[in-house]
């Protein structure tokens, strides 16, 4: 009986992975030709552009037309995806998280929340993501994050079995397009996906140390070529419904299931398990899941080029090297096409016949200057890179500032959708990041808030509404910080009611510039701290008021404690009382 068991557990595993791969190979075959046009841009960024997409669907290598004819190629697809990369990569806001109140509390959970953004942004991986998304949504038009928690990740809390331990952290990876393969390709939205199929070469050793499974690798996996040592891994994810309220999480690799489940992550609103993917994309397409790039709107353009430039080099190959015309028998045919008319050459023709002679040319025709201009400006109109950066002839009449502004808004008002798209899925991959910290971070972990450190637990995360620090300057680069930091300063916007600027805001302002090295210790600030971790203290005795303290501002501190509904009841007449002794020994001093 338990035999029988065993063996209809094990054909059930077999036809799961069966209609997982069933699938798979039903959404590769749906989007061939999508795949072929990545291919495709890929190739004419490289610098490959001699060939097409055939009528079979293949990529294939263009014939020449003549054996002799040329076929060099002018890329100029590459500089200015280049270019482009250059601007978006510029940008690099600092995520925040707006308060979900006014109150103390709210406060502080939304202070928590930023300073765990700011350091999952350093140690998870979001800056390098964030390039590489960049780079592959240029090239196809679409890029994915995929955030996850990594057990291996995070600071070291022990050893096990001779290696160490670590608390976990969150990993944020740049996924290319090719690898995501949706339900429907027609619905534009990543939640709204029935379910996704992420679908990648692993190395047969990662997949044994995930799952436990030994495969072979290497060959053929459902019409994918794999390298020796590679296993194709398929993870579909569904979306929660009345079937499964926590979705489902199934993994398929070299014909069987290694695990079928319920979705991992709660990084939807309200604890509602979802997707780990993020859409990013260069230029969206109404009614289609992916985007589409630039490089498929200049790759004619860039044919067009290639083909100007090779004509109008044959044309002045023509007028240097010359075109012999000469008398059928009256001259060894075969010695004049090896050596043509070099300078001192001794032609021999025969008696009474005509003597070779170079035939007129003429000069290059202002067809192909005009041409090769016009195809340049479809380039700069097409690509959304204008002539200010790329030729700064192009406004050497402009002299005022206020007209040099407004020329670069104008040349960077083309990248404002591809601004949007990065600064959307930012926010999107904050809010995840949050959220795998609530769900994973049951123990005490310590994060830096300022100057200090902070102890937290994921309970405490209750503030996941983030948004872009200096939303509005995010594309500004270091002199343009620098210069809005000098304008707010001459203009006493961040003087105090003294008319003087303080040390915090001091501080704050050479943190913004770049030069946070240069800032001096604040007292205030400190003394704040130290309050806080006081107010934290409370719970676990009294707390003793030192000589050294800033008595106003542990006051004011403590106060705002009381006020923001944060103290236990039981703990209000201590911090009563710990103010009193503040209040007394502000009056000693006096």
């Amino acid at each position: 009986m338990r035999k029988n068991s065993v063996d209809e557990k094990l054909a059930a595993e077999r036809k799961l992975a069966e209609q997982v791969e069933a699938d798979f190979m039903a959404r590769r075959a749906a989007r061939k030709m999508l795949e072929r046009t990545w291919q495709l841009n890929a190739e004419f960024i490289a610098g490959r552009q001699y060939c097409g997409i055939n009528a079979a669907g293949e990529i294939e290598e263009e014939e020449k037309s003549y054996g002799w004819q040329p076929r060099r190629v002018f890329n100029r697809i590459a500089p200015t995806v280049e270019l482009r990369c250059a601007k978006l990569s510029r940008m690099r806001p600092a995520l925040s998280v707006r308060s979900p109140s006014e109150d103390e509390c709210g406060k502080a959970a939304a202070a928590l929340s930023a300073a765990i953004l700011a350091t999952a942004a350093q140690t998870g991986g979001l800056d390098e993501a964030l390039t590489r998304a960049i780079n592959w949504s240029e090239t196809c038009g679409t890029a994915f994050y995929k955030v996850v928690w990594d057990n291996g990740g995070g600071a070291v809390v022990g050893e096990s079995d001779g290696g160490p331990v670590f608390e976990g952290g969150v990993k944020v990876i740049a996924v290319p397009p090719g690898e995501i393969y949706p339900y429907s390709p027609d619905e534009e939205s990543v939640q709204a996906q029935p379910s996704i199929i992420q679908a990648r070469a692993l190395p047969v050793q990662d997949i044994y140390s995930a799952y436990g499974v030994k495969l072979a690798g290497g060959g053929d996996r459902l019409g994918v070529k794999l390298a020796e040592g590679y296993e194709l891994l398929i993870e579909r994810y569904e979306r929660p419904g009345a079937a499964r309220s926590d979705g489902r999480f199934t993994v398929v690799a070299g014909g069987r299931l290694l695990y079928d489940g319920a979705l991992p992550y709660k990084n939807g609103v309200n604890g509602i398990r979802g997707y780990p993917f993020v859409k990013q994309t260069c230029m969206p397409l109404a009614g289609s899941f992916f985007g589409t790039s630039v490089v498929e709107r200049m790759i004619p353009v860039q044919r067009a080029y290639n083909a100007v430039r090779n004509r109008k080099h044959e044309f002045l190959n023509r007028i240097s090297m010359g075109t012999i015309a000469v008398e059928e028998g009256s001259v060894d045919a075969d010695d004049l096409a090896e050596d043509g008319l070099r300078p001192g050459k001794v032609i021999i023709y025969r008696q009474g016949s005509k003597p070779p002679e170079m035939l007129t040319m003429g000069s290059l025709p202002e067809a192909f200057e005009r041409e090769e201009e016009t195809l340049r400006d479809e380039f700069a109109a097409i690509s959304g890179t204008g002539d200010i950066t790329q030729n700064g002839d192009a406004f050497s009449s402009v002299t005022s500032a206020t007209g040099l502004q407004l020329l670069v808004e104008q040349d960077e008002a083309r990248l404002n959708v591809c601004y949007e798209s990065i600064k959307q899925a930012l926010k999107e991959v904050g809010r995840h990041i949050l959220r795998l910290y609530r769900q994973f971070a049951t123990e005490t972990r310590l994060v830096r808030e300022g100057d200090g450190m902070r102890c937290f637990k994921g309970c405490e995360i209750t503030a996941d509404d983030v948004v872009l620090e200096s939303d509005g300057d995010v594309n500004l680069t270091p002199a343009e910080r620098r210069n809005v930091i000098y304008e707010l300063i001459d203009r006493g916007l961040l003087s105090d009611e003294d008319g003087k600027l303080g040390r915090a805001a001091r501080n704050r302002a050479l943190e913004y510039i770049g030069y946070g090295s240069f800032a001096e210790d604040d007292l205030a600030q400190l003394h704040a701290r130290r309050a806080e971790e006081e107010n934290a203290a409370f719970a676990s005795g009294e707390v003793p008021v030192k000589d050294y303290d800033d008595h106003a501002v542990h006051i004011e501190r403590h106060t705002a404690y009381l006020l923001s509904g944060r103290c236990p009841a039981g703990e209000e007449e201590q911090v009563e009382a710990h103010i009193a002794l503040h209040k007394d020994k502000s009056k000693e001093e006096k």
